[in-house]
């Protein structure tokens, strides 16, 4: 399994992003507490800053399979949509931009490399994508459409992440 270490730790006890609680109450009705993380600031640059400005605007968009709008989005489908407001056209599905920069190690991930997914943890099948939006010495988060939460930011470092991460790539811009 991947792990990350920034300064020998982990950073997984931090708040990994929008999460959403469903439990009952004392009277036995179902309750639903939803949290949201304030995204921290990025170090990117020129184009790839822009890409990432972009792709927060759409937070809270919820998922829709196949979705290029505001409407509702896929993974995939963000990260086409955002890099085309900065100019950049990139291929449509996870599989093509998986293909589509320079593999880099998860140890020398920069604000706006792709990190690419499985759907179940070890598995070896391009599932998801999300574009990494920081990466400082609380760790590294990045931005993606998630089925059950919609466009949010999530830590990395997350253990429900880390069992399902395949590769990582540079964009080529």
């Amino acid at each position: 399994m991947v792990r990350l270490k920034k300064s020998g730790r982990y950073a997984a006890t931090r708040p990994t992003g929008k999460a959403k609680t469903i439990g009952r109450t004392p009277s036995g009705n179902k309750t639903k507490i939803v949290t949201k993380r304030t995204p921290r600031p990025g170090s990117a640059t020129g184009t790839l800053a822009s890409v990432i400005e972009a792709a927060r605007s759409y937070q809270g968009t919820p998922y829709l399979y196949g979705g290029t709008t505001r409407l509702g989005l896929d993974c995939s489908g963000l990260l086409q949509l955002s890099f085309g407001e900065a100019g950049v056209r990139i291929p449509r599905s996870s599989n093509e931009q998986a293909v589509w920069g320079i593999p880099v190690r998860t140890t020398e991930l920069q604000p706006g490399d792709l990190v690419f997914f499985g759907g179940s943890p070890g598995s070896r099948t391009i599932t998801h994508v999300g574009m990494v939006t920081v990466v400082d010495n609380e760790g590294v988060d990045f931005i993606h459409a998630s089925t059950s939460l919609g466009v949010v930011e999530n830590s990395l470092e997350s253990d429900y992440y880390l069992s399902r991460f395949i590769r990582a790539v540079r964009p080529q811009l």
